[in-house]
């Protein structure tokens, strides 16, 4: 007879659990603030979504940037228009403005003529923390353009970079974003890493060459030490000491206004400390190399892109102007996502970036601006996981409002595989992004780097190519579709049959 009721007992479980996967709602029971889940016919049900395919994704993205290897300039200039108008991985531009870049590789080519250095400053969220991605985009534009070193980076930094070491003393860091634990001022003169550091009496900081694992070569050479500064007292003086080097102490006049002094070494230096003697607000230090191309990190925790409207429009218009800051980037969208709850909560908050891109356009007249949308990012639904609900599309209306203000605009979202991609790129092999779903590691971030830089670079290579087509045939063969090209290319449109431009095959 037990084995009998035992029977009966397993049998009544299983028909329980059986009623139970039939009939249980697939989005759960509420009970006041939980949600009791069950396996349910419902959600078994469901057709079976394609899992993202990392290695597929990334070799098609990096085939979307290589060239047919002819050397018929024919053949170049239909790349150019495919990748202008159907490549998902481009840099997407403000009416399709295919020279929307020309004014900044114009001056980029021209600074080590001139002997200046143009600078690029790389805002974002915690995904570039540490300097990731904008090294590898660092190191790509130097290769091209000249220029080396960390380059800007805070007086106090309070999260480790892997491509310089520092540390500071009597300095008094203050700054507009981040939590409680960031001390805020009693006024707007952030400077444009949106935050100073106070020196009162004296202070000092010190600098070496970084011997990070994950560095790339060029930040390690610095050779010209740089400080912008504001509102300094009278006879405020700051010192370079780098081994057995001599420099010349900067004593400047009592100033409201901003300054930029500078050092410029004989040779390459592995280490360094400025020391600061009176009143003055510390906006950054610059360590850079031969004249070139600057990429400066501003990586700001916790920030949704909001917080420039709160710093002082002067300082940043003067900053930019000395800094010779010719490009700026705005990498946004990701910490926003909590509170997106339907589609209505995006408006607001496009509203509030479209602010922000009309600040950075008042204060940067001559900067030409990038806005680069979220990565993916993962969220437990039902206990399987997948990408947040709305974030497809914030994508499409970031994408839509900085085209609308005259901005370009990179999809860092498709470029990863769009929906579910964030899940399969913490599965890969080596890891790609972390266990919260939401940030890269290193190697994920070179990957992610490595892409911006190709399709930025990418409209550099038509854009020396075009130095030797006369406009109007450029014009008038990247309007034509594939079908009119091959009636009409050989009679209206000649084209040198030769690439004699040194058009760079990746």
């Amino acid at each position: 007879m037990k084995s009998i009721r035992t029977l009966a007992f397993i049998l009544t479980i299983i028909l329980i659990l059986g009623a139970g996967w039939f009939f249980f709602p697939a989005e759960g029971i509420t009970i006041g603030d939980y949600t009791l889940r069950f396996p349910s016919l419902a959600e078994d049900s469901k057709p079976k979504e394609d899992e993202v395919d990392v290695d597929a994704v990334l070799n098609k993205v990096t085939k979307s940037f290589e060239m047919s290897c002819s050397d018929n300039l024919l053949d170049s200039m239909r790349f150019f228009r495919q990748y202008l108008k159907e490549n998902p991985n481009r840099i997407y531009l403000p009416n399709d403005d295919y020279t929307y870049f020309d004014p900044l590789f114009s001056q980029f080519e021209e600074a080590q003529e001139l002997g200046k250095t143009y600078r690029v400053m790389y805002y974002g969220d915690s995904q570039i923390e540490m300097d990731r991605i904008s090294s590898v985009l660092r190191q790509k534009l130097q290769e091209l353009f000249g220029g080396s070193g960390p380059n800007m980076i805070p007086a106090v930094q309070p999260v480790a970079t892997i491509s310089v070491s520092q540390q500071a003393s009597g300095l008094n860091r203050y700054a507009v974003y981040g939590d409680a634990s960031n001390q805020r001022a009693n006024h707007n003169r952030y400077g444009v890493m949106a935050q100073f550091s106070q020196v009162i009496g004296g202070g000092s900081m010190t600098f070496s060459r970084t011997n990070h694992s994950q560095a790339l070569d060029n930040v390690k050479e610095i050779s010209t030490v740089s400080v912008l500064l504001g509102r300094n007292s009278q006879n405020f003086t700051a010192t370079l000491k780098c081994g057995n080097i001599v420099t010349e102490p900067k004593v400047l006049p009592a100033n409201d206004s901003v300054s930029l002094i500078t050092w410029i070494l004989p040779e390459d230096i592995q280490r360094g400390t400025i020391s600061f003697k009176g009143n003055a607000e510390i906006y950054g230090i610059l360590l850079d190399g031969d004249p070139g191309v600057a990429i400066d990190n501003v990586a700001l925790r916790g920030c949704s892109g909001t917080i420039f409207t709160r710093m002082n429009e002067s300082i940043a218009r003067q900053s930019f102007k000395l800094l010779n800051t010719k490009l700026i980037i705005l990498q946004f969208g990701g910490n926003r996502m909590p509170g997106i709850t339907t589609s209505k909560s995006i408006t607001p908050y496009m509203a509030e970036l479209e602010n922000q891109i009309n600040y950075m356009k008042r204060v940067a007249p001559k900067a030409t601006l990038l806005f680069i949308g979220p990565a993916d990012m993962g969220r437990s639904y039902g206990g399987k996981m997948g990408t947040w609900h709305g974030l497809p599309e914030l994508n499409d209306s970031l994408r839509a409002m900085a085209l609308r203000n005259k901005v370009a605009y990179w999809d860092m979202f498709h470029v990863m595989g769009g929906e579910g991609s964030m899940a399969q790129w913490v599965r890969h092999k080596p890891a790609l992004a972390g266990p919260d779903y939401i940030h890269f590691t290193f190697t994920g971030a070179q990957e992610i780097g490595s892409d911006l830089a190709r399709s930025f670079t990418t409209y550099y290579d038509f854009y020396k190519l075009r130095q030797h087509v006369p406009s109007e045939k450029v014009i008038e063969f990247v309007n034509l579709d594939q079908k009119e090209d091959s009636i009409r290319t050989a009679g209206r449109i000649k084209l040198p049959s030769y690439n004699p431009y040194g058009i760079k095959r990746r």
